[in-house]
């Protein structure tokens, strides 16, 4: 590769004398040199030669002296060019000045050809250093770029700087699973036609991940409608239950706001049901060598899945296992009662979180009432949540309890399909 050297001295002399020095650098094609008598010269050559590595300057010349070029390269926008400086022996004042504008190196006169020779080889060296340093950054923003298409953007930073794949290996993580799915979207699917399901299903899903993002979870998986959300994963996230929690009541704000949008253009939307768990899981890509699968395994992700599950028997949107209620400061919520989840042998006490406005509200306290007499095996409880449902018809939770002490059902274990 050809070395394209710019000198800018007013001496006559020193042109004659490079060619002669570096005659066969010249003749190997291994360098070109470019020359001009001053610092104005030298700014019309740059201009017409944006393939220039080096530039050997002299300080005192007419016009524009060594020291103002510095200055000038300095200031202009995309100007990656070397410089190296030549001064009189003991000149120290401006030699420290160029080196502050940004002079790579300095060399003294009367130019010692040897040490000229030296010294161009280990400034375009130094060229070639930043140019691959440039080209990596370049390839790592555009990799991060590409990426973030199709990737959470902390997945999407883990993989742009993980050459290897390590950081992203299965391993067992302290996590909050999230799922979400809206109910009766296969039915949905059926009813309308594929260009309104596509704008619906793309504006959804655009606001939904908009949120995780903004609680720095990690999409996990999308099927169809339904997300699968991590939180301390892939980076460790110390408050990943509260984020988890605080991510699942804006995402069901949002999804009523969705609900209301398209229900004014003729659309039904089902509501969306969210399952929040926090455990241990085995977290990681196991996609293979051929595919990327970002995901998680583990009982703590059965449990949230099934949680989602959950509130369509239940009449909640929002379930939260106590597990990840206790790591949340502050936790409110309604608990919803002692649940017997598929495949588990255990009893999980679940939560329905809800916001401070939702918890301050009168109807809160009156349902923690009815909730501790079903839990201490009152009789009352039945008149309790008959209460609860005349000043809140809408309180399906309620309605759910209320339905089972009817039925013979006490406490406050609860078995589901």
């Amino acid at each position: 590769m050809t070395a394209r050297i710019l000198v800018v001295d007013d001496e006559p002399d020193l042109e004659v004398l490079i060619v002669q020095k570096f005659r066969r650098q010249i003749r190997d094609g291994a360098v070109i040199f470019l020359f001009a008598s001053d610092g104005v010269d030298a700014l019309s050559v740059i201009d017409g030669n944006s393939d220039i590595d080096m530039v050997l300057c002299d300080i005192n010349m007419p016009r524009m002296d060594g020291l103002s070029l510095l200055e000038k390269l300095q200031q202009a926008e995309g100007q990656q060019l070397s410089t190296v400086i030549v001064s009189a022996y003991g000149d120290m004042a401006n030699i420290r000045t160029a080196m502050n504008r940004g002079a790579f190196d300095f060399i003294t006169k009367p130019i010692d050809f040897a040490d000229l020779e030296t010294t161009i080889a280990k400034t375009l060296k130094h060229r070639e250093v930043l140019h691959e340093a440039h080209r990596r950054q370049a390839l790592a923003e555009r990799a991060h770029a590409s990426l973030s298409r199709y990737f959470s953007p902390n997945l999407a930073e883990r993989l742009a700087g993980d050459a290897d794949g390590s950081a992203l290996a299965g391993q067992w993580r302290e996590v909050a699973s999230l799922f979400t799915d809206i109910t009766s979207f296969t039915t949905l699917v059926e009813t309308i036609d594929p260009a309104t399901l596509g704008a619906l299903l793309n504006d959804y899903l655009a606001s939904m991940t908009n949120v995780v993002f903004a609680h720095e979870g990690t999409v996990a998986k999308i099927v169809g409608d339904a997300l699968h959300v991590l939180f301390g994963a892939p980076g460790e996230q110390q408050d990943h239950a509260a984020r988890a929690v605080a991510c699942a009541l804006e995402l069901d704000a949002l999804s009523q706001s969705f609900r209301d949008s398209w229900r004014d253009k003729g659309v039904a939307v089902g509501t969306t049901r969210i399952g929040v768990h926090a455990g241990p899981a085995l977290v990681g890509n196991f996609g293979g060598g051929r595919f990327f699968d970002y995901t998680a395994y583990g009982d703590t992700i059965n449990i949230a899945a099934r949680l989602e599950s959950a509130n369509k028997q239940l009449g909640t949107r929002i379930c939260v296992s106590a597990s990840a209620a206790a790591r949340v400061d502050g936790f409110r919520g309604r608990p919803v009662g002692d649940l017997m989840l598929r495949g588990r042998a255990e009893a999980l006490r679940a939560f329905e979180p809800l916001s401070s406005k939702q918890y301050d509200d009168p109807s809160t306290a009156s349902y923690l009432e009815a909730f501790g007499r079903l839990e201490a095996g009152d009789a009352n409880a039945l008149t309790a949540f008959a209460a609860q449902i005349g000043k809140c018809p809408d309180d399906q939770l309620a309605s759910f309890h209320l339905k089972r002490l009817l039925n013979g059902a006490k406490g406050t274990r609860i078995s589901l399909d």
